[in-house]
């Protein structure tokens, strides 16, 4: 579809609170069908905070339709293979190999700075003629008998026939709305971004994304910009959060949770910066995103934690779904769209979906982080798992859904009670004899689905 020219001047078709990507590539995808769009963002500049993250095929399907995806491309990198090590003596447990997955879904897997990807949706916004206000900081929402506006800091309103909540894990629609509360996981992330040269030594894979899953803790490595960084994360339960302290992830408690982890992650902590840290929230899956003219969007509506590595994508599935779905409704009635019946169909298709990948995450990092005899099991079953199965990505790496019966069926878990018992009291032995990390590597394997890298 040749992308629609929006009019420009006068008051908004749709106010979007929140810049970031997720408001961003909302802002655009509605452009895009030819509507006014306003995006409202509180900072004095728009701008992303962080370092990598991964884009699965179900998002650079949509870049691709976007025409962004070659520029995505050119500042990002597409690594060969997903590789999921333990992180106490490194040895493989599984991998994707990525060029195979490429062919199957028919768009890449890949890895960007944050904010480059947050800048080709700024830039596309600027061509689009996306309205672009900054200092503007939204403190309420209102029902007005068109539409909805926003009420800013300044006192000053903001009036359209729709308006789009992309504001956030903190959101104020939400607060507002929903009322409910950001729920803890008692783990911590401390990210670092640096010239590769820093860690060509430290035994590292530049060319695959590697996960190292251990005891409570987890460390992520994937070079970025063209192989000229290396983006690192490392994630860890912190005691003093469990123990109820207000001062919890501290960098002392970074060090102390890697202590017992392989060389190329005790290599990899001394590197992470220690001047912030982000703590990892989500909350409740919600059945209702939809309140009149005001639409939750992006973490404002399914914050999850960080473990399926889907959160931005999630929320640029978001815009994507809602403008197909406003585009559709724009047919009749003199072009204007048909608001209501649009938010009913984004509601109905995004609700479930996105329910689905925030429970699976809170899975996936329990299961990345076992002990003991659970850890074993896992291991085994993901060596056990051939590196061409795809029953585990099919439900989140295929076309995003317009419609709850073009969603896929999802996986079958599978119990870590299966794992045989013989082969663990075999990996037992041998690590009690002090001679695992001589053994050779088994074959990959996975309990539940390789459907990202973690904390990106």
């Amino acid at each position: 579809m040749n992308p629609k020219t929006p009019a420009t001047g006068g008051r908004p078709d749709v106010i979007v609170v929140g810049g970031g990507i997720g408001g961003l590539g909302t802002a655009f995808a509605l452009a895009r069908e030819g509507l006014r769009v306003r995006v409202l963002e509180q900072a004095p500049a728009f701008g992303e905070v962080g370092a990598g993250l991964q884009i699965a095929p179900n998002c650079t399907r949509i870049l691709d339709e976007y025409g962004l995806l070659e520029e995505a491309k050119s500042l990002g990198v597409l690594p060969e293979n997903m590789v999921m090590r333990d992180a106490l003596d490194a040895r493989e447990l599984t991998r994707l190999d990525l060029r195979d997955l490429e062919r199957r879904y028919g768009f890449p897997y890949m890895v960007i700075h944050r904010s480059d990807l947050h800048g080709i949706f700024l830039r596309a916004c600027e061509r689009a003629g996306v309205e672009l206000l900054t200092d503007r900081t939204v403190v309420g929402y209102e029902h007005t008998a068109d539409g909805a506006r926003v009420r800013l800091e300044d006192g000053s309103v903001h009036e359209a026939p729709l308006v789009v909540a992309a504001d956030g894990l903190h959101s104020p629609a939400r607060r507002q709305l929903v009322g409910d509360d950001v729920v803890s996981s008692d783990y911590v992330a401390y990210r670092a971004a640096v010239p590769i040269e820093r860690v060509r030594d430290n035994g590292i894979a530049e060319r695959d994304v590697t996960v190292y899953v251990g005891p409570r803790c987890h460390f992520v490595q994937y070079a970025l910009r063209g192989g000229e960084m290396f983006n690192q994360v490392a994630v860890f339960e912190s005691p003093k959060a469990l123990a109820g302290q207000e001062d919890w992830g501290t960098p002392d408690e970074l060090d102390a949770a890697f202590e017992q982890t392989c060389d190329t992650v005790r290599k990899g902590i001394p590197l992470m910066w220690r001047d912030r840290w982000w703590r990892m929230f989500d909350r409740e899956p919600i059945e209702t995103w939809v309140y009149g003219r005001i639409a939750l969007l992006g973490d404002a509506a399914h914050p999850p934690l960080q473990y399926m590595a889907q959160g931005a994508i999630m929320a640029i599935e978001d815009g994507w779904v809602l403008a197909k779905h406003i585009a559709r409704r724009s047919t009749g009635n003199g072009g204007r769209p048909d608001w209501d019946a649009a938010l009913a169909s984004y509601e109905a298709v995004r609700v479930e979906h996105c329910r689905r990948v925030l429970t699976t995450a809170r899975a996936w990092g329990e299961l990345w982080h076992l002990d003991g005899t659970e850890r074993l099991r896992r291991n085994a079953i993901m060596r056990a798992r051939d590196v061409h199965d795809y029953s585990f990505t099919d439900w989140i790496y295929g076309p995003t859904a317009l419609t709850p019966d073009e969603e896929p069926e999802m996986f079958t878990p599978i119990p870590l009670a299966s794992a045989r018992i013989e082969e663990i009291e075999e990996i037992e032995e041998i690590e009690e004899d002090g001679r695992m990390a001589d053994e050779p590597a088994r074959a990959p394997g996975e309990a539940v689905p390789v459907a990202g890298g973690g904390p990106a």
